[in-house]
């Protein structure tokens, strides 16, 4: 597992750029009070740090004492966010507006109503345009609060259009809120479980998306209200296995952005999620070509200014653009060349180890492990699939137990038949236990402990076996998790024709067979 320091200020430290660097010691030196020069002693010490180690830190500054640590640390803290509020405030619109908003409250304390009343109006126009409607319902309310208690005579049916404006405001906002918590709670499910597993799943899933999805969905003209009801469809087809559907509602998701680009600035983080899940849905359709071009548009947008000067964007577009570039090797059957991206990636989930959730750590394991699967390389896949085995089992069970079975054919694959038996149990136990057996997994455990007793000349007529029986379920919705996290129709006929997997699959991808 990754050292992932928890504290927050070094993580804080270690974020910042050389330019951000740069402005916190002049923003600080600009006062030299005693405690800003003990704050600056603090910041250096933190910054030569690779991990945060408290008791080295206070062996080496002896200025610094175990009693001021805890203090110095909060003032330090609030010391570079306010640094970083002066060279960050015309990037995001939000904090535009709390800056607008929080002149227009100076104004109203020094009594000069008229001048407040001329700035909320400019942030109202300003917020509209920017689809910011959290930001309308504070002004609305400061505006409330002015001609209740001052005599602006401002204009005379003043009481009327504010309470329309905030009707309106608050109808739009209910409506957001309700699809946000739909589409967070699904992709929360998504999340823990992974795809629906069985009739019962699905049905589960279903009902709760019916009982918290709006009656009135014409009501949805929005930008947010828009976004949150593609998102929603979205995961609720991906959990289903629905993946007509969920190209779609991804499609719909991306296209709300190319119909007002400048949400791209704003949004930027459900734009890079929007293009993850449609080149997730060419992939699933096996759309080669549209994934392709999707890839070139996600490519071109990653040396945008937009990601190039945003940390989140940078670490957010390394994560999903890696993974469809590694899936493209999946598509055409390219896994020994995909391996040249393995060191890059690496070196990257290093340098972001701090900032990164466990999930993408694990998707990234599995995939590199695949790719060392497909090229051929038993023992790298053991080692990636280990990293994934060995970790804490409390999300993502799906990828826990396919990180397994995949172990376990590699193993397999190895010949290291001593430790075979003991792994099927262990395997099929903990697949059990997680309710994920599907019945193409109880097939390759069935064909897997009966192959000890087969002869060369004999095993070759029951894999042709295990394959027409894996065919036929293809196409059922509850089974494709299997196909979706090992092509275990590719790695069966190249076991029957003796051919590298990524043989099999380069041939299928010439032929077209992969879109």
């Amino acid at each position: 597992m990754p050292n992932r320091s928890s504290d927050a200020l070094f993580q804080l430290v270690k974020s910042l750029e050389k330019s951000e660097k740069r402005n916190f010691k002049l923003y600080v030196g600009r006062n030299s009070a005693s405690e800003d020069l003990k704050i600056i002693q603090l910041f250096d010490a933190m910054d030569k740090m690779e991990t945060y180690d408290e008791a080295l830190l206070l062996k080496k500054n002896k200025g610094i004492r175990k009693q001021q640590l805890s203090n110095t640390k909060a003032h330090l803290y609030r010391q570079i966010l306010s640094s970083l509020r002066l060279i960050k405030n015309d990037e995001n619109i939000d904090i535009q507006l709390h800056e607008q908003l929080d002149h227009a409250r100076i104004l109203y304390n020094k009594g000069l109503y008229l001048q407040s009343l001329k700035i909320l109006d400019r942030i109202k126009e300003n917020a509209k345009a920017h689809n910011q409607t959290t930001f309308l319902l504070q002004v609305l309310f400061f505006e409330k609060k002015i001609e209740t208690l001052h005599i602006t005579r401002s204009m005379q049916d003043r009481a009327d259009r504010l309470t329309a404006e905030v009707d309106d405001v608050n109808c739009h906002l209910q409506l957001v809120s309700r699809l946000s918590n739909l589409s967070l709670q699904l992709y929360s499910w998504y999340i823990r479980n992974g795809p629906a597993r069985n009739k019962a799943d699905e049905e589960s899933v279903q009902r709760f998306f019916e009982k918290h999805l709006p009656s009135d969905l014409s009501l949805c003209k929005g930008f947010y209200e828009r976004l949150y009801l593609y998102q929603s469809y979205t995961w609720y087809a991906f959990i289903r296995a629905d993946f007509l559907q969920y190209y779609r509602y991804t499609q719909k998701w991306v296209d709300l952005f190319e119909k007002e680009p400048f949400m791209i600035t704003i949004e930027t983080a459900h734009y890079i999620k929007g293009m993850h899940n449609l080149l997730g849905a060419h992939f699933d359709l096996l759309n080669y070509q549209k994934f392709i071009e999707t890839l070139g548009v996600f490519e071109r947008f990653s040396v945008s200014d937009i990601v190039l000067h945003n940390h989140n964007n940078r670490i957010q577009t390394f994560v999903y653009l890696n993974i469809s570039k590694i899936n493209r090797h999946f598509l055409d059957g390219t896994f020994t060349e995909g391996l040249a991206l393995v060191p890059q990636i690496e070196q990257k989930l290093k340098e972001y180890e701090i900032y990164l959730d466990r999930h993408r750590i694990l998707v990234f394991y599995y995939k590199i492990a695949c790719l060392y699967f497909g090229s051929g390389d038993y023992e790298k896949t053991i080692d990636y699939l280990n990293k994934i085995i060995n970790w804490k089992v409390d999300l993502r069970t799906d990828l826990q137990c396919y990180s397994r079975l995949l172990h376990l054919i590699a193993h397999y694959e190895l010949g290291n038949y001593d430790i075979l038996e003991h792994l099927i149990r262990s395997v099929y136990r903990f697949m059990a236990k997680m309710e994920n057996l599907s019945r193409v997994e109880e097939e390759i455990f069935t064909f897997l402990r009966s192959s000890f007793k087969l002869t060369a000349a004999q095993i070759r007529p029951e894999l042709g076996k295990l394959l027409e029986k894996l065919k036929m379920y293809e196409r059922d919705r509850f089974e494709t998790r299997a196909y979706m996290y090992l092509d275990i129709i590719s790695w069966l006929e190249s076991k029957i024709r003796n051919v590298p997997v990524q043989d099999v699959i380069r041939e299928k991808y010439l032929r077209g067979d992969r879109g």
